[in-house]
């Protein structure tokens, strides 16, 4: 309900609602990082097989594939056509900066702000959106949910992307409350 609420928020009539939207479900989606989100590049995208994916670069490197529902998909797509063109340059970042010429990645703090704004306004029609949210409590929030829809807790660690089943298993601390 918290994450529905917040994703009501972008305002979807501007360029910057529609990309804030398309980047909150990829990262609610995929439970990625927000540092891999921005990390995201137009050919890490791979939207044009029978399962969608994106390919994400995690801490020290590491590569995984996050697998797309086709609500974001879509979002991706119409984000790509509106903001990349319909011939992409696929070394562009999916998500970039507006600042200077160079298309340069979007920042954790500019991300940041708009997530905070966005809950701030959610908070006051949900009381279950938290008053202060960071971009990593949408991972958590997508790791909880996936082991509430019964998956088992070595799955949602693969598909977090977490090399220890240890790690992982903070989130049942979650699930549990």
């Amino acid at each position: 309900e918290a994450v529905a609420a917040i994703l009501q928020e972008p305002d979807l009539n501007t360029k910057t609602g529609r990309r804030d939207l398309t980047l909150l479900t990829l990262m609610y989606g995929t439970a990625a990082r927000i540092g891999e989100v921005l990390q995201i590049k137009v050919g890490h995208l791979h939207l044009d097989t029978t399962k969608p994916y994106v390919v994400l670069y995690g801490k020290g490197g590491k590569m995984r594939t996050a697998y797309l529902l086709p609500r974001v998909t879509y979002n991706i797509r119409e984000y790509l056509r509106e903001h990349h063109g319909t011939d992409p340059n696929l070394e562009d970042y999916l998500f970039y900066s507006r600042v200077g010429r160079n298309r340069g990645m979007l920042t954790e703090p500019a991300i940041d702000k708009r997530i905070k704004l966005y809950a701030a306004a959610a908070h006051q029609k949900c009381s279950k959106v938290p008053s202060s949210v960071h971009a990593h409590q949408f991972r958590h929030a997508k790791a909880s949910h996936w082991l509430e829809d019964g998956m088992n807790v070595v799955q949602v660690s693969f598909l977090l992307g977490h090399q220890n089943l240890d790690t992982t298993m903070k989130y049942l601390d979650i699930t549990d409350e």
